[in-house]
């Protein structure tokens, strides 16, 4: 009998000692990957040239911008982006923008620059950044699209990013119901006729294809995703094995439920394959063939997924987020042939 409560107590015990790792190790998780990361303080950046308008005419006013520091901390769970961690580039810097703002459905503060194209035009496109990055740092996508494309340009930053209120990352998933505030915004003051293109890098690319999901408005012509994943289950496992080599059972559940309870939504939901399946818009697929942060099979997975029009780019010699500056040249072809198809004669031009 003694025998038998001795062997229950150590079993309790084990029990007891795997819940107390497993809920250390969510704790952690969540504060490395899902908590929003330290920004540099407030600066003046004196090269950004911020606009208003107001009775039609454009008036400059001061306003605080954030900048990355080369010294903040680096997450965990960091994109391998040539941009992370450095300064603005030095175009997005020179722009005369619009500060916009939205209001999610969980009533954060959501913020975006807009940046009017030279000669009046329909034709829009919302940029959506990667994970612990910001908005203006698509400034080079931003300037394809402004200047070479003569598009309106929208740059938001992501919740828990940026300017944007928030205190974690929702790699994708709640922010997918945030662009359908920015595409509303889009559509109410470049009016009905606005003609909208999503363009995602990254933990973006994922956003854009969740967002694909849901019932878009006439406006949205045309997706181009880079580099996105799969699911945020799928990308977390990978990670854990890739990086630390450790099983995503029991750990990414736990992590999963707290993320769920502290902030409201799981893991398994967050899927751009499950997103993809009732998606009708026509989408643009590009990854690096050398992605070993979002493997190739899951980009492969996401353009078997997709039941609208569709291309796939593999780009040659790239790494995770960077066919763009691995072949400049190619990657804008690429871009303006497939969403050239899709986007109609704008009555502004």
């Amino acid at each position: 009998m003694m025998t038998v409560k001795k062997v229950a107590l150590g079993l309790g015990t084990i029990a007891a000692l795997i819940f107390l790792l497993l809920a250390s190790f969510s704790f952690y998780f969540y504060q490395m990957v899902i908590e929003r990361k330290p920004q540099a303080p407030w600066s003046q950046n004196t090269k950004l040239t911020p606009v208003s308008m107001e009775n039609n005419e454009m008036h400059t006013f001061p306003v605080m911008a954030m900048a990355i520091s080369p010294a903040s901390p680096e997450p965990a769970y960091a994109e391998n982006s040539s941009l992370t961690g450095q300064t603005l580039p030095s175009w997005i810097e020179s722009q005369p923008y619009q500060l916009w703002t939205v209001t999610s459905g969980d009533e954060l503060k959501l913020m975006g620059y807009y940046l009017p194209a030279r000669i009046p035009t329909t034709r829009t496109v919302i940029l959506a950044h990667g994970y612990s990055s910001q908005a203006l740092e698509m400034g080079e996508f931003a300037r394809f699209y402004g200047e070479k494309l003569g598009y309106n340009v929208l740059l938001p930053d992501a919740r828990g990013h940026g300017i944007s209120e928030g205190g974690y990352t929702g790699f994708g998933w709640p922010d997918r119901l945030d662009y359908l505030l920015w595409i509303q915004e889009i559509t109410d003051k470049v009016g009905p006729d606005a003609q909208i293109t999503l363009h995602g890098l990254s933990m973006g690319g994922a956003t854009v294809m969740m967002v694909s999901g849901e019932n878009l408005p006439e406006q949205v012509k045309v997706i181009v995703e880079d580099s996105g994943y799969t699911s945020v289950r799928d990308e977390l496992a990978y990670q854990l094995k890739r990086l630390y080599n450790l099983p995503a059972f029991p750990l990414l559940p736990a992590v999963s439920l707290l993320t769920e309870i502290k902030v409201g939504y799981s893991f398994s939901e967050a899927s751009s394959l499950k997103q993809l399946e009732k998606n009708h818009t026509p989408m643009l697929f590009i990854h690096g063939a050398l992605d070993d942060f979002v493997p190739v099979e899951m980009a492969l997975q996401l353009y078997e997924a997709c039941q609208a029009e569709k291309k796939l780019y593999l780009a040659e010699n790239s790494s995770h987020g960077m066919a763009f500056y691995t072949d400049q040249p190619a990657y804008e072809a690429i871009v303006e042939d497939f969403i050239s198809l899709f986007m109609g004669h704008s009555p502004l031009d």
